[in-house]
Formats: C-alpha cells, structure tokens, sequence
C-alpha cells in the first residue's frame, strides 16, 4: 500500500516544483519587460520619468529630485548606449535590506560611447498592486 503512495506523492511533489519553476520564469520575464522599459526612460535622460515608474520601495528610499541628481552625476557621462545584453537574471523572494516579496535580479553587460564595458544591475520587484517595477539600480 505505500508503494502506491510514494509514487504518487513524487508526481505531486514534481509537478508543484515544476509549477514553482515556471512561475519564476513568467516572472523573470515579466521583470526584464519592466527593466528594459525603465532602462529605456533612462536611457532617453526621462530621469524624473523612470522615478515615476520605478516601485513604491524605490520612491520611498529616494526623492524624485535626489533620484534625477544621482543619475545626472554617473549616467550621462557614460555617453549614449550602444548595446545592452542579459548577463544573468535571479530570483528572489528576499534580499538584504529590502522586505520580502518578488524580486529579479537583472544584470546587463552594457557598453556606452564612452564606457565600453559596465555592469548595470536592475532589480524589478512585483509591486502590491502585481505589477512588476523597479526596486533598484547599480552601474559599475
């Protein structure tokens, strides 16, 4: 009698973790829309628009005007993009310093006219109102 259990406990356990899985793919893809979209604001000097849309945790931590004097301070001296690809994208369901909910850790190779290689870390997180947007932002 518990053979017939065991095998079907693994079916139900297999399907739940691949449930899991690909709830974290569509995720990861909802994520990068929303990073590749914000990125774009920042990429357009729409700084004050990218704060508009980034997430209540990022407007919580930062002033619209501390936000467009920060990225004024790095961004443009890197010079216009040239190209823009995934490295790495990770899941997470908490991360140091932030509360937990949905998170995407995105890195970007970039290259720009004037810096021909940074890492751009873009951290969209899944707002209370379900909609992905960006928590945080790092180029280095």
């Amino acid at each position: 009698m518990k053979k017939l259990y065991l095998p079907a406990l693994f079916c139900l356990v297999m399907l739940g973790l691949m449930g899991a899985r690909s709830l974290a793919g569509e995720s990861k893809q909802e994520a990068l829309k929303a990073a590749e979209q914000w990125l774009a604001l920042i990429d357009m000097k729409e700084y004050g628009l990218s704060w508009e849309n980034a997430a209540e945790l990022f407007k919580k931590a930062v002033t619209k005007a501390q936000w467009e004097k920060s990225i004024k301070a790095v961004r443009p001296a890197m010079g216009d993009l040239i190209s823009r690809r995934v490295k790495s994208e990770t899941y997470a369901n908490s991360l140091p310093g932030a509360p937990d909910g949905e998170y995407v850790v995105i890195q970007f190779s970039t290259r720009f006219t004037n810096k021909k290689s940074a890492i751009e870390t873009v951290t969209p997180m899944k707002d209370p109102d379900g909609k992905w947007r960006v928590s945080g932002y790092y180029i280095k």
